[in-house]
Parts: structure tokens; C-alpha cells; sequence
């Protein structure tokens, strides 16, 4: 039965950590098919395509980036007719049942087009994934001027771009989740299409969960949860950190920067019903 589809882009990942990925996935009978999508410059990785016969192994002899890695696999769940596509990092890892819990959501709520669980820290911390749409400040402020006298503003603002406010223990609608595990219905990529390729790595996950907000529920679902071990390269790594700058223009060059209505009512919208004071 072909009822979800799963997308791992590779580049020179870590083999345990990559089999751990896979793993979780092979643990649920709902998974049709595992696509790695490989963007390293050999195919050592291949290997991993002899662990089961659901896994495609795909060599692209080049980095394509990772939206374009994985609209590779999300075009066959379009062409398979597959009813969800999960787009996954290479670094996650979950327990039997997630899946299964997260696809009887989806299937009881059809109004919905997004769902991410809760993502926690290998050591059982909570990862502060679900997020408003951002402002420039928000992703320059608190990467370049996280320091006093701004840390203490940085902090507060945290606190509502974040939604660290909620206590991440409740369903609750947010416009932004993160890429590292997007559950997502394929008639809504449909309509809204994939990742924009621009982005090379780095805030496509923003832009496409904001074009899936436009016309379906996207849900943080606290019930169940994954682990990630979440890096931050783009604050150790000056190429990553690049990548993440030229994202951001990119970002706010489609979005508007300073205006942007959309932007504005959306976060409106969602603080309040959210129970956020504004």
C-alpha cells in the first residue's frame, strides 16, 4: 500500500547516523518507499540501498543543495500518487508508532497539509522549531548582535518568534516548521508546489511552510516526538553561514523586507489565538 514516501538528502554524512534515519523509517509499514537523495561527491553511501527493498538509492555526482535534493523525491510521490511525502534529515531518529500516530492525524484532520512532532535534543531537551514568520531582525539580530545590549531584547523576542511562550505542550497552528521532519500531504504540493530551488540550503523550509499555510493547516503535534541532533552549522561554519546569508536575502527579497502585510497578519493571527498579548 503506498501510503508514505521519505526523503533523505545525503552529503558526506556520518554512516550511523544516517543508518539510525533510516532505521526509524524501515520500523513502519506505512513507509512505501525511502529515497536518498545523494549530493556527496562519491557514492560510497550507496550501500545503503542494500538494507531494503523499499530504499531508492539516487547519485547526483554533484550538491544540488537541499530543496533541490528533494524535489527530486517529492516529484515521484506527486507521479506515484503516494498520499504523504516526509521530508527528513539525515540526523533524526524516532521510536515505532510516530509515523503511525501522525498519519491518524493527518487522516482525521484533512484540513491539514503540514504536521511536525515535537523535536527534541539526543539528551531529551526540547528544540524550539516552531516559529512565526520571520522578520530581517530575527534572523540577523539574533545571529550577529546576541550580545549586551541587545541580548536581553534578543532573548524577549525569542520568547514570542519562538513561541517559547506556549510551552510547546499543546496542538497549536504555526506558520513555520522546520525542515529537519516535515509530514506532508502531497495534494497540497500540489497545489502550492515544492522547494524553491533559489534557496540552496537554508530558509526553504520557511518558504514553503508559509505557501502550505496559505492553504492548509500547518500543525506542530506535541504527542509524539523525535530526536535531532541539530548542529547549527551556519554558527561554526563560515560557508554555512554564507549559504544562510545569501538565504535570508533571498528570503526577504521574495517576501518583502521590512513590508510585509502577509507576514504581519499571519503572526498577528497567530499570537492571538495562541493566547499572546499583543
Amino acid at each position: 500500500m503506498r501510503t508514505i514516501n521519505v526523503s533523505i538528502v545525503l552529503f558526506n554524512n556520518n554512516p550511523e547516523t544516517i543508518s539510525k534515519a533510516i532505521n526509524s523509517c524501515l520500523l513502519s509499514e506505512l513507509v512505501y518507499k525511502i529515497y536518498l537523495i545523494d549530493n556527496s561527491p562519491t557514492d560510497e553511501l550507496r550501500e545503503f540501498s542494500k538494507l531494503d527493498h523499499r530504499i531508492v538509492y539516487i547519485f547526483n555526482n554533484a550538491n544540488l543543495g537541499f530543496g533541490k535534493a528533494h524535489n527530486i523525491a517529492m516529484k515521484k510521490s506527486i507521479e506515484e500518487c503516494t498520499p504523504y511525502h516526509l521530508v527528513l534529515n539525515p540526523d533524526v531518529c524516532f521510536e515505532e508508532g510516530v509515523l503511525e500516530e501522525l498519519y491518524k492525524f493527518m487522516e482525521e484532520n484533512t484540513d491539514v497539509g503540514l504536521v511536525m512532532p515535537k523535536v527534541l535534543y539526543p539528551d531529551g531537551r526540547i528544540q524550539y522549531l516552531c516559529k512565526l514568520l520571520p522578520t530581517p531582525f530575527d534572523l540577523f539580530g539574533r545571529r550577529f548582535l546576541n550580545f549586551y545590549p541587545f541580548k536581553k531584547y534578543i532573548e524577549k523576542r525569542n520568547e514570542i518568534y519562538e513561541l517559547r511562550f506556549t510551552g510547546y505542550d499543546k496542538i497549536m497552528e504555526v506558520p513555520y516548521l522546520s525542515g529537519c521532519f516535515m509530514f506532508i500531504r502531497t495534494k497540497v504540493l500540489e497545489k502550492v508546489g515544492l522547494f524553491d530551488e533559489r534557496f540552496f540550503m537554508y530558509l526553504e523550509d520557511t518558504d514553503l511552510s508559509r505557501r502550505i499555510h496559505r492553504v492548509a493547516k500547518t500543525i506542530y503535534y506535541p504527542y509524539v516526538n523525535i530526536y535531532h541532533e541539530y548542529v547549527k552549522g551556519s554558527y561554526k561554519n563560515k560557508v554555512l553561514l554564507k549559504y544562510h546569508i545569501q538565504s535570508a536575502i533571498k528570503y526577504f527579497n521574495k517576501w518583502g523586507w521590512l513590508f510585509d502585510r502577509e507576514r504581519e497578519e499571519i503572526n498577528k493571527k497567530i499570537l492571538i489565538k495562541l493566547g499572546y498579548k499583543i
